[in-house]
């Protein structure tokens, strides 16, 4: 990794606003995320980690600051469509990003949406599926699954669009011993630059390699990055 290098995705003297707050959610964050690093995000509940991993994703306007991609603002529209392509992110409620009837079909939208064709992308889906430990709930009807199941499959809409960086929020949650498992071997050998919310301290001491932490709305804690 070379911190000399832009970064992959940063935001710069970020702040953002909630109609129903006086006080900002996001109050002049600067952070920065370089390819290959795998950086923890901490702070206590209210403190601004879901708003920042939205704001990096562009889900969350900036009231001022800046989004960068590869040291770039981005600022219209096809800037934005051409960050998604590249930064993926797993909600912390799973369900939130299954909405077909089969896992397969859900594994493989996001690929048929790029152009990928239905076979290229169901064999995309399959081994994604497959890599993760869950070929096996190909066919599944998703609103069957367990909780761990489900976080396991979202994680996989994500993988299957070939993201360079992924945002995980709370991705152990609901999963057994065999899931944390597969995720701490997994993702150090995917090669993807990571940003993950989390308060299993295990799992970020065996994962992640930078840690920043947020309170109220500011970065207090950890390094920056930039």
């Amino acid at each position: 990794m070379d911190m000399k290098e832009s970064p992959l995705l940063a935001l710069e003297n970020a702040t953002v606003h909630y109609p129903s707050s006086p006080s900002p959610a996001l109050d002049g964050v600067d952070v920065a995320l370089h390819s290959g690093e795998r950086v923890c995000l901490t702070g206590d509940n209210g403190s601004g980690k879901t708003t920042l991993l939205l704001a990096l994703i562009g889900l969350r306007p900036l009231r001022s600051g800046r989004l960068l991609h590869h040291g770039r603002t981005v600022a219209d529209t096809r800037a934005l469509f051409t960050l998604r392509k590249e930064a993926g992110i797993v909600f912390q409620h799973a369900e939130d990003q299954l909405f077909s009837p089969t896992v397969l079909e859900d594994v493989a939208f996001g690929p048929l949406n790029i152009g990928l064709t239905p076979p290229a992308a169901r064999q995309r889906a399959l081994e994604i599926l497959e890599s993760l430990g869950v070929a096996v709930l190909a066919e599944r009807m998703t609103h069957t699954l367990s909780g761990g199941q489900k976080r396991m499959v979202a994680l996989a809409t994500a993988l299957a669009m070939r993201p360079r960086l992924l945002i995980l929020d709370e991705p152990t949650n609901d999963l057994d011993a065999k899931g944390r498992a597969v995720l701490e071997d997994y993702l150090p050998r995917s090669g993807l630059t990571l940003l993950v919310v989390s308060h299993d301290e295990r799992f970020l001491d065996a994962l992640t390699t930078r840690r920043i932490h947020l309170m109220e709305g500011r970065i207090t804690g950890g390094s920056k990055g930039l």
